[in-house]
């Protein structure tokens, strides 16, 4: 049985750098901090960096719940990352956005009012 999303890895050749810019943009440090991964715990999920793999943009997708997608996108530009999807309504109030990393992975970010954090335990 499938117990729903645990954890979302993204490719991260210079390890350092991605992990000091994935401390920036989640505002914490990771809970795991070895040369072969880097863990980061988020809101009951856990967002992970591994060394050995090529960054990119296709494939599978995860969408990171935020607040207001709007200020989530401004500060991840901030932070240096790069627009692939604008600011877009989906339908029933849910609006989502998608960034390059400066890594070059899609980093999704979605506004759900629907999205219960009770479910997430």
């Amino acid at each position: 049985m499938i117990l729903g999303l645990r954890t979302v890895i993204y490719p991260a050749p210079d390890l350092q750098q991605a992990k000091a810019w994935y401390a920036q943009v989640l505002q914490q440090q990771p809970y795991f901090d070895e040369p072969f991964y880097v863990g980061f715990a988020v809101g009951g999920f856990e967002l992970g960096l591994i060394p050995d793999a090529v960054p990119g943009t296709d494939g599978n997708q995860a969408l990171w719940g935020v607040e207001n997608v709007d200020t989530a996108l401004a500060r991840l530009l901030e932070l240096g990352a790069s627009v692939l999807d604008a600011v877009s309504e989906v339908g029933g109030g849910i609006r989502v956005a998608s960034v390059r990393d400066p890594f070059g992975n899609r980093f999704g970010i979605i506004e759900n009012p629907h999205f219960s954090r009770d479910a997430v335990q």
